[in-house]
């Protein structure tokens, strides 16, 4: 498995997405999928305080065990749990939020802190410095942020004060099927040498080849089994079926699959550094990992430009 860097981190180029665990998974399939992933040398787990319902990290947590030390953790904090806690980037909520995460992934220290989304109400300023404090208490090692426009990954880098930690990452959708970071967020990524992530890489499992003509229907309880239902309205819908049709036939042509397609387009993206996919068995575990081999040439871009193309800012 190869690595990328992201800030001081390396991080392997296959993730794995945690949003899974605690909610469609228990702790024993959740254990199964962290154990699959290790077996196969990814090294990045993703996460959320919010995943769940905060189960997600205290599952990753078990699963790890031992093995914690040789593996990059990454959580967010800001999207409200409860009553009590509102979310939000205030300094005071960071600092609480991080010991809860501490506590229910049964470590010390997380790798790689995220702004779950912006927070309107608070200077950037303020959730910067409080983040550069955990870090010099050694807390954290990195920070990043998520659901940030290209306009406030710029207001955040003029934030940073001199020597204080800048965001290394940011988390924002994008696949073949929605293409908005390449106007703008791409390129302020190379620019400032932040590590892009990409989120829902797949289109929620529309680009796994699974809904593919003549492909076995998957079950009920798969994310976009229901058309009709407000995730596959957005994902299955016409324009989104017809590209993946093509791009399937596309990726088929010349001996590979879309799931192959899906991750290797992402990668050729010099600012991307992970694609941190989902997966709910030790099969999908192993089919991520095989699938970001493809090194697409100049030719093969061009028609996936043509059957997937950038729609207009």
């Amino acid at each position: 498995m190869q690595t990328r860097k992201l800030g001081t981190l390396a991080v392997s180029v296959v993730g794995l997405g945690c949003n899974n665990f605690g909610g469609r998974l228990d702790q024993e399939r959740t254990t199964a999928v962290v154990h699959a992933a290790l077996d196969v040398g990814i090294n990045f787990f993703d996460t959320a305080d919010v995943y769940g319902g905060t189960h997600s990290e205290e599952f990753i947590g078990r699963a790890l065990g031992a093995r914690r030390s040789s593996v990059i953790v990454a959580t967010k904090f800001g999207i409200p749990l409860d009553e009590q806690r509102k979310g939000g980037a205030r300094p005071e909520y960071i600092r609480r939020a991080l010991e809860d995460s501490l506590k229910r992934l049964d470590t010390d220290y997380i790798d790689l802190y995220q702004l779950h989304r912006p927070d309107p109400e608070v200077p950037i300023a303020d959730t910067l410095g409080a983040l550069d404090e955990l870090k010099r208490a050694g807390k954290l090692r990195e920070i990043g942020c998520s659901n940030f426009s290209t306009e406030q990954l710029r207001e955040a880098a003029a934030a940073v004060k001199p020597g204080a930690a800048p965001f290394v990452s940011v988390q924002n959708e994008y696949s073949l099927l929605e293409r908005k970071p390449e106007h703008g967020v791409l390129a302020e990524c190379a620019a400032r040498g932040i590590g892009f992530l990409p989120y829902f890489p797949l289109a929620s499992g529309l680009l796994s080849g699974k809904y593919a003509p003549g492909a076995t229907p998957p079950p009920p309880s798969a994310r976009l089994a229901d058309a009709s239902a407000p995730l596959g309205a957005r994902f299955r819908n016409e324009r989104n079926s017809a590209a993946a049709e093509a791009l399937g036939r596309f990726a088929a042509s010349r001996g590979h699959s879309l799931l192959e397609l899906a991750f290797s387009w992402l990668l050729a993206r010099p600012a991307v550094a992970s694609v941190i996919a989902g997966a709910t068995s030790a099969e999908q575990i192993r089919a991520n990992a095989a699938a970001a081999d493809w090194q697409l040439n100049a030719d093969e871009l061009g028609e996936i430009d043509r059957l997937a193309p950038l729609a207009p800012a």
